[in-house]
């Protein structure tokens, strides 16, 4: 589609879709990613720990690799689109932010409650004087009705941010919900700052509330990959492109180079390994052993282990180990166990292996 982009997208496959595997992206995932989607023609590609700078902790998640590795690697492969960050107020620090500016970054989103915009104050300030474009995040924003919205917006607009994103957390807002807030938020709001839209999928609506944000004014929208993020997912980014190509609003974007990137690398290694490693190459008859190990150690609760189908137990099986263990081989060490059977051990970390592309699969016990 020629002509400038009448919308810009900020893909968060690799910053909100980082909850979705417990912020274990690895470094070549990000420059798989970020690669293509530079490629693809989005605007900024957001990076990092799902809960931004400085989040590495035990209480929201330790990262497979520091943000700033991960900043590196974006930074490394990414030719014109920008390279985004969140930052919370009261979890990322200055220092934080000043080494992912140094680390590639150049947008920064200051990220709050929709109800405490005057927290981030500062953040916005400090983002504008170390050279980068200043974002606002307003979280759980269904919390406010769209005049206690713009009273939020104008705290962040007089402190110097450049884009407010109105951010469904709970993906709660129905679409009238949405046009009555974007509508009030562009009438308020200086010309110079962008509306954006950032959709959770609890309701299934993503798509369409980002649809109705954009025409009534948004030009700032979130989306990942596949969906990929916190809660119900993310607004699907191959969705929403197809969507607004359909309806002739210019995104700047190759919709098919997104649609590869989505399915090849985003929706087979790390959505369906498992999938993967289990029904191609395990024995029905060893894995029917291995299940009947966890289901007493782990409390699985799988039922009839006697003689199911080797599909029920399959099924059974990936839903019980994704439960228990995510995708990562270091999960099993979170469980409440004394010492985790040493072949399920082994059969995650081949799987984590099969997820980061460094071995193909199909996978055996045997191994």
């Amino acid at each position: 589609m020629s002509g400038p982009p009448a919308v810009r997208i900020v893909d968060t496959t690799l910053r909100d879709g980082s909850h979705a595997i417990a912020h274990q992206f690895g470094v070549d995932h990000v420059k798989t990613i970020a690669g293509a989607l530079d490629q693809a023609g989005v605007w900024a590609i957001a990076v990092g720990h799902g809960d931004g700078l400085g989040a590495s902790s035990i209480q929201y998640g330790r990262p497979r690799h520091s943000d700033e590795e991960l900043l590196k690697a974006a930074a490394s492969v990414a030719r014109s689109a920008q390279i985004a960050i969140a930052i919370l107020p009261g979890v990322g620090t200055k220092d934080d932010l000043e080494r992912a500016r140094d680390a590639g970054a150049t947008v920064a989103r200051v990220s709050t409650v929709v109800t405490e915009a005057d927290i981030g104050v500062q953040h916005h300030r400090l983002a504008r004087d170390l050279g980068m474009v200043a974002h606002t995040h307003l979280n759980t924003a269904h919390l406010l009705d769209a005049a206690g919205l713009v009273e939020q917006c104008r705290i962040v607009a007089d402190a110097g941010s450049e884009g407010i994103f109105i951010v469904d957390s709970a993906g709660a807002l129905l679409t009238d919900d949405v046009r009555r807030r974007v509508a009030a938020m562009r009438a308020a709001l200086p010309d110079n700052v962008a509306v954006g839209m950032h959709e959770h999928n609890n309701l299934s609506l993503a798509v369409a509330n980002s649809v109705a944000a954009i025409e009534e004014g948004a030009t700032l929208i979130d989306a990942s990959l596949a969906g990929l993020g916190a809660g119900g997912g993310n607004c699907q980014t191959e969705a929403l492109v197809a969507v607004l190509e359909k309806m002739g609003i210019a995104t700047g974007i190759d919709l098919w180079s997104l649609q590869d990137v989505a399915d090849e690398v985003v929706r087979l290694p790390l959505g369906f390994a498992i999938e993967r490693a289990l029904l191609h190459g395990i024995p029905g008859g060893a894995l029917r052993q291995v299940m009947g190990t966890l289901n007493a150690t782990w409390h699985l609760n799988l039922q009839e282990l006697g003689r199911p189908d080797d599909e029920k137990l399959r099924s059974a099986s990936v839903k019980a180990l994704k439960g228990k263990s995510g995708l990562h081989a270091e999960y099993v060490e979170l469980l409440p166990l004394t010492a985790p059977p040493p072949v399920i051990v082994a059969m995650l970390a081949a799987i984590a292996d099969l997820a980061s592309g460094t071995r193909k699969g199909p996978l055996t016990l045997e191994e």
